[in-house]
């Protein structure tokens, strides 16, 4: 019966207590035994834990009794970040209504603001929960106030509880139930399923958590996937559990599931594609589909050559679980073999070389992170250009066009000086500056990704002393002037050391960079240049002295001429040398170029 199915989901920034509230909804409900229940039960990643994000977007169905009716009720977790927003999307699409969570002492922050706008495109109830109301610091009074101007959203009935401690959970179950509507599917209409979700299971192969628009799915029903228009058997259903999955012969109209087809890969259950009965197919899929889009790319070596197989074999397994993820195998003059990754964002490739480097003890070299430019051509041809490397010769390039994205930075206002100078050095663009109240303030700016991908959220955090929130959007591409600055060691091109970068910026960044590779070189025992070009021409240069080797100590007294002629010796030697010597890189001077400013 729909009308006692309630489906929501909750968005927050990033540590306002999604995953604990989650945690004592699930208590509440009775899913869970207290034996075994543990804190952030639905995070099923250590990293998760330990850094307190949500990666993966998990559900669970929970029955609860209200009023003589038992309901049930199906959380949909939503992963916060902003590298994770199309999942949050179809997560969003998937429900009915969401709880806004904000921190009752931090107050609306950016990736908040993001969350609820697509929450309000698929026209969802929206709660106002104000969470963590125990603490020392916490301010309701003011965080209402902040919801109501920021958002717009009325706080008239705002619900005050504590995750921690479970203060107010049960009214927020009430209201939930009062509040949020049923689902409105058709119970009679051909089946319509959208993927919200997909990861792999050892035993069962592919799987997706699925929302049933309309109709109904079966075990044994041939389906259609109608993005690939691929047709499998359903061999086995379930119902999301915290603990395990609850198998079912049928999901109704309205309900949330798990779907197994037998699948080896999830290339075939793209998130946001729609399932649908293969002899009666519906007339159109649940709009907003897309295939996840790299927005960042980075090469990713074994520092142990010889492992080389063991990342491809490793990539393989992370993709499995990963639809977003996606590399080809690249090579590397100084770095080897290895691949070239790309990534959702940057929190994305932190968690994945983090997983990697776990899971599979392996060690690993990144190199500095870039984006995928546009390059046109003399002869009116495109290129995609995403490895600095790839860039085609000065002379052939008509222009270059670089990708840009709207950020939205919240930041007390005693900060705000220290932003839009850091904003101005990163080529920002001011498109909007308001008060949301008197101690803060909301700057939208149009940046170039590229300036983004290295430190820029690190810098943030450091000027507004951690008080500033980030989020941000892609907004399409625009010319820019810009070069590939290269390093040169001894005269070689090292090709992991190349970034395309603005003009303007070249020459006090080549300056920066070979004077951090001065300290990190060693020394050999002739000369070595480090020189910073663009195309042919050098515009920083540092030189590493030779060691010294004192030739003409065991020449005691005697003419001056046998000095001269040892050291003339010496000399030819370390000019052959400088020939024919290779210098060998050490691993920080990759990490060198990640580190400068």
């Amino acid at each position: 019966m729909q009308e006692y199915i309630r489906n929501f989901s909750i968005i927050a920034h990033i540590d306002h207590g999604k995953s604990t509230l989650a945690d004592r909804l699930i208590q509440e409900c009775g899913a869970v035994s207290d034996r075994e229940m543990k804190a952030q039960i639905m995070d099923t990643m250590d990293i998760e834990k330990e850094r307190g994000i949500t990666i993966k977007a998990q559900s669970v169905r929970l029955s609860y009794p209200y009023k003589g009716k038992t309901y049930t009720l199906n959380l949909i977790d939503t992963p916060g970040h902003v590298d994770f927003s199309y999942e949050v999307s179809r997560s969003l699409s998937s429900c009915e209504g969401a709880l806004l969570v904000v921190d009752a002492s931090q107050g609306v922050e950016a990736q908040t603001i993001a969350n609820v706008y697509i929450a309000m495109e698929n026209n969802l109830e929206i709660i106002p929960v104000i969470n963590k109301i125990d603490l020392p610091a916490a301010d309701p009074i003011a965080v209402c106030e902040d919801i109501e101007s920021t958002i717009g959203l009325s706080c008239e009935h705002v619900l005050k509880v504590s995750a921690k401690s479970g203060v107010g959970i049960k009214e927020l179950i009430a209201f939930i139930i009062e509040h949020i509507p049923p689902p409105k599917g058709k119970v009679n209409a051909s089946t319509k399923a959208l993927i919200y979700d997909s990861w792999f299971d050892n035993y069962l192969g592919a799987l997706a958590l699925v929302r049933l628009i309309d109709g109904e799915l079966r075990v044994g029903q041939e389906v259609l996937m109608m993005s690939s228009g691929k047709r499998y058997e359903v061999l086995s259903l379930y119902y999301p559990h915290p603990v395990q999955k609850v198998p079912t012969q049928s999901i109704a109209c309205g309900e949330i599931g798990i779907i197994s087809l037998g699948l080896k890969t999830l290339t075939d259950m793209a998130v946001g594609d729609t399932i649908t009965d293969s002899k009666s197919p519906t007339s159109e899929p649940v709009a907003g589909f897309r295939p996840a889009k790299p927005f960042v790319f980075a090469g990713i070596y074994p520092i142990e050559t010889d492992r080389f197989e063991e990342l491809r074999e490793a990539l393989h397994k992370l993709k499995l679980n990963d639809s977003a993820l996606s590399f080809e195998p690249e090579t590397s003059v100084a770095l080897g073999f290895g691949f070239r990754v790309g990534f959702l964002g940057l929190l994305h490739m932190e968690v994945v070389k983090e997983r990697l480097e776990r899971e599979f003890r392996l060690s690993l070299i990144a190199t500095a992170p870039t984006v995928v430019y546009e390059v046109y051509l003399n002869d009116g041809s495109k290129v995609l250009v995403q490895n600095p490397s790839e860039l085609p010769p000065t002379q052939k390039i008509e222009s270059i066009c670089e990708p840009y994205v709207r950020a939205s930075i919240i930041t007390p206002s005693e900060y705000v000086g220290n932003i839009i100078t850091l904003l101005s050095a990163k080529r920002g663009v001011q498109e909007k500056m308001d008060y949301l109240t008197q101690s803060r303030v909301l700057l939208v700016y149009a940046i170039p990704s590229n300036e983004i991908v290295m430190d820029f959220y690190d810098k943030l955090k450091s000027c507004t002393k951690g008080y500033a929130s980030f989020d941000y959007e892609p907004i399409g591409y625009r010319a820019g002037d810009l070069v590939r600055l290269d390093i040169r060691v001894a005269g070689e091109i090292v090709d992991a050391l190349s970034i395309i970068v603005d003009r303007q910026k070249s020459y006090e960044k080549g300056r920066a960079l070979v004077e951090a590779m001065k300290e990190i070189v060693p020394r050999q025992l002739f000369e070595v240049a480090i020189q910073a070009s663009v195309g042919s021409k050098i515009i920083a240069r540092e030189t590493i002295k030779s060691m010294g080797k004192n030739v003409t100590a065991k020449c005691y007294g005697g003419d001056i001429t046998r000095k001269r002629k040892l050291l003339e010796k010496q000399k030819e030697g370390k000019k052959r040398m400088k020939a024919i010597g290779r210098v060998e890189l050490p691993q920080e001077a990759f990490l060198a170029v990640l580190k400068i400013d």
